[in-house]
């Protein structure tokens, strides 16, 4: 069985989603695509929304977010319970997304990158295991009740 990957872009990061649909199926995953599926204009808090719920509600462990910074998709994205969308327009930040944060969406921008680094920021992201230890408590930290952070 395939692994599943739920993907969604705005018009600015529309040809990169494309590319990176077609890098993900080489690879094996089964990509369900929940738009844009054009470079006309759309709003992407829309996209974002699909693509968190997914995540959130736990239909999807892992998920891509792409518009022209990838800055918008991660802040919608991170308002919803259990996601952790992460911004990695680099291959270090994917990287430790990954390791010490255990990032469900990477958020990328398709304004911002060549599709051959957007490429291998998603191969480090997708092949980075989660440490887990120390890290898994900072994460139940921010997952659990407003206030169980200490200030």
């Amino acid at each position: 069985m395939a692994d599943k990957i739920i993907i969604g872009s705005d018009h600015a990061a529309f040809p990169l989603k494309e590319e990176l649909k077609k890098f993900l199926e080489e690879k094996g995953f089964d990509v369900i695509d929940t738009g844009t599926f054009s470079e006309d204009s759309v709003h992407y808090p829309n996209i974002a929304v699909k693509v968190a719920q997914a995540i959130s509600s736990g239909m999807f462990t892992r998920g891509i977010l792409l518009c022209g910074t990838g800055q918008g998709m991660t802040m919608v994205a991170n308002r919803f319970p259990h996601v952790r969308a992460s911004l990695c327009n680099d291959l270090f930040s994917a990287t430790m997304a990954r390791r010490h944060n255990n990032a469900n969406i990477l958020t990328m921008g398709g304004r911002m990158l060549e599709i051959s680094l957007a490429q291998e920021i998603l191969e480090a992201w997708l092949n980075t295991p989660f440490e887990g230890g120390r890290h898994e408590e900072r994460i139940k930290m921010f997952e659990g009740p407003i206030g169980s952070c200490k200030i």
